[in-house]
């Protein structure tokens, strides 16, 4: 596969050496070729760069080269240069699905500037369709957790040993930390993992029809149950309930969550008859539900028999070293969803996100990813506050740096899947100077390999 930026292609070598010799000059890769077909053989789908190339040359011209590029990927940008004056040539051209034209002889400037656009437009459509793909690959069953910072790791660390298991689980965090995906992460690689996960807010349902949702009910149970309905314990049978915000669960409800998970049986409302379940779960609380049980605002034996391990996910300001793989994540999503380009952030843009202290948490993150996304980079640029929120809890200079560095770092490293010498290569550092900083930032090449 060609490495270069421009593929040339013209059948006249005083042409050919004096565009290898600007192209040079301005800092821009160049393979020249005598005619289409061999400059054709240099092109595949994967081709990172534009092709140039004459209208008029024998065997075959220039229409001809363009439709074989397309061929191969009709988003390549092959810019034809055509006779002064030729106008019909350059329409025809247009028409057939060149990106642009120049005529001859052309200004130096203006074909600068062409294919420097060229080429940027192929760059952004090739991380389009990378980042595309990894959607895919991530709307798949399996890990949806993203980070590599310390307190991530943690997170990790505490429930590797439990996804093997149908251990009940205690999530506590922040709103908008990632409680619901951790559980998604825990049942997908659990032995339950091909069966359902079921969740529900239980502080966002009223109390009138809690226990209906969580136990079902029979016909006739109460006013407007015309039809009978299987509750979520019911649904999740041999899978995962999620129950986000159990603190809000009303007392008397308490009391009957707690049979279930001793007895293993559910009874819909208006009913007598005993319904087995096998039905793991998983809490999550926004609080401290020790303490409120103590307090006796939430039943303490309900609270031990849901907290076999606690885990706690820390807030995005605790892993600030996480925060540019995961807007470049949602980005990605996002772009994918709304059928976008995702344009990567500037160093100075992502310091940016870094200093603030994400109130919202990842929550708050992914939507400021959407809305770059929707209203694009141009618009940050223009009015940063039109997407990023008024910056509080400063870092110092030195801190975001040290985040940043560490985050490329960890990045490369997953990239090349632990490999040394590819991540010297992809980050362009000396092998001492990448062991140096490692070493500074506690990132171990083992941790990164399948």
């Amino acid at each position: 596969m060609s490495k270069a930026a421009v593929i040339f292609i013209d059948d006249d070598p005083d042409i050919r050496q004096v565009m290898a010799q600007t192209l040079t000059l301005e800092d821009m890769t160049v393979e020249c070729f005598a005619d289409g077909k061999s400059g054709l053989a240099a092109v595949n789908a994967e081709f990172e760069g534009v092709v140039l190339c004459d209208y008029n040359m024998p065997d075959m011209d220039g229409l001809a080269v363009l439709e074989g590029v397309r061929r191969l990927d009709d988003v390549i940008p092959v810019i034809i240069l055509t006779g002064q004056g030729d106008i019909s040539t350059a329409v025809n051209a247009m028409q057939h699905g060149a990106y642009d034209f120049i005529e001859k002889p052309f200004d130096h400037d203006e074909l600068i500037e062409l294919l420097r656009h060229a080429q940027e437009k192929r760059q952004l459509a090739l991380e389009n369709r990378r980042l595309k793909a990894q959607v895919r690959h991530l709307a798949r069953p399996g890990p949806r957790l993203l980070g590599e910072s310390p307190a991530m790791r943690r997170v990790l660390d505490t429930i590797e040993p439990l996804l093997g298991t149908s251990a009940n689980i205690m999530l506590r965090g922040e709103t908008g930390a990632g409680k619901d995906a951790i559980a998604r992460h825990i049942h997908e690689n659990s032995p339950r993992g091909s069966q359902k996960f079921v969740a529900i807010n239980c502080g966002a349902v009223p109390e009138s029809l809690i226990e209906s949702e969580l136990f079902g009910h029979e016909a006739g149970a109460f006013t407007g149950a015309e039809n009978p309905r299987i509750g979520k314990f019911e649904y999740a049978h041999q899978g995962t309930l999620f129950l986000d915000e159990v603190e809000s669960m009303p007392m008397p409800l308490q009391i009957k969550l707690l049979r279930v998970l001793e007895e293993r049986k559910v009874e819909r409302l208006g009913s007598n008859t005993p319904i087995d379940v096998d039905v793991r779960v998983i809490a999550a609380t926004k609080g401290d539900l020790k303490k409120l049980s103590e307090e006796g605002g939430f039943r303490a034996d309900l609270y031990y028999r849901l907290n076999v391990v606690e885990v706690d996910i820390p807030p995005l300001r605790e892993r600030k070293e996480d925060v540019p793989v995961l807007f470049h994540h949602f980005a990605l999503v996002a772009a994918a969803r709304h059928d976008r380009e995702s344009i990567p952030l500037t160093a100075a843009e992502t310091a940016k996100l870094m200093q603030y202290d994400w109130p919202g948490n990842v929550r708050e993150l992914r939507n400021l990813a959407e809305r770059y996304v929707l209203l694009g980079p141009a618009a940050l640029a223009g009015n940063e506050t039109a997407l990023l929120p008024e910056m509080s809890g400063r870092q110092s200079l030195s801190e975001m740096m040290d985040a940043f560095e560490c985050s490329v770092i960890t990045s490369a490293l997953n990239a090349c899947r632990g490999s040394i010498k590819d991540t010297m290569e992809l980050l362009g550092v000396a092998r001492k100077t990448l062991y140096d900083k490692m070493k500074k930032h506690g990132l171990d090449k083992a941790e990164f390999k399948e």
